[in-house]
């Protein structure tokens, strides 16, 4: 039986061997929600890259470019770190780079890994769905925030982890403690986390409905993994074959 494991930040990577495992990379609030929306909307793949002017020369190769540091969108790129901006059409088949303070940076790093899966509440079971069919060892990469440990990354490593109980085995206090977390929060998320650090840094920035967005289950089922250099909807890519 496979096992499934929690790091609390890519600070933490080099205490990992990644070969052989899938890794899931989580940046609740808001980077990979915000990819998980994007492909939901119709996107066609996704660069994300870990600086801004990285990101900025993708717009040479027709890319739509996406920045956000410090919560706030980047001045000079096309769209920023909200799930909402990638509501209204503008990215359906279009590739998209986009770079970010934490979320990025924490899927890039990952990339020794067998399969990379990027996760959040709106995929919950379209991930634990693939890493069941993988059957390789999971380890959950919490993006947290510049290198520190955070609360939302964690509470969703845990409701991973609730999903894939009966399948895979937990052997570590990390995996244990997402768990415990989870369940003490999972009947209201929003309430449970008001008091996090990261919640508090986006209320200030006044974009609460991108938290309770973010913070909802199941609500698509889009898989993006990590396909050479980009992002792909691994479901959108079945659905045409």
């Amino acid at each position: 039986m496979p096992s499934i494991d929690v790091c609390f930040s890519p600070e933490l990577l080099h205490l990992y061997d990644l070969k052989g495992k899938a890794v899931v990379a989580v940046d609740i609030l808001r980077a990979t929600s915000t990819m998980v929306t994007a492909f939901a909307h119709g996107a066609a793949d996704i660069f994300p890259v870990m600086q801004l002017e990285e990101c900025r020369a993708y717009a040479e190769k027709g890319c739509l470019t996406a920045a956000e540091r410090d919560g706030v969108k980047a001045e000079g790129f096309d769209l920023g770190n909200s799930p909402f901006g990638y509501m209204s059409g503008k990215v359906k088949d279009r590739s998209v780079a986009i770079t970010t303070t934490n979320g990025t940076r924490a899927i890039r790093m990952s990339e020794a890994a067998d399969e990379v899966v990027v996760g959040s509440f709106l995929n919950l079971q379209a991930v634990a769905d693939h890493l069941e069919s993988l059957q390789l060892d999971v380890l959950v990469v919490c993006a947290g925030w510049k290198g520190k440990f955070n609360l939302e990354d964690t509470l969703y490593a845990g409701a991973l982890v609730e999903r894939l109980q009966d399948t895979f085995t937990s052997e570590n206090d990390a995996t244990l403690a997402s768990l415990y977390l989870y369940q003490a929060a999972r009947h209201d998320l929003t309430a449970f986390l008001r008091q996090s650090s990261h919640v508090r840094r986006l209320e200030n920035l006044e974009i609460n409905k991108d938290i309770e967005f973010c913070l909802q289950h199941d609500t698509f089922k889009v898989l993006p993994v990590w396909r050479q250099d980009r992002l792909i909807d691994l479901n959108a890519k079945r659905e045409l074959v």
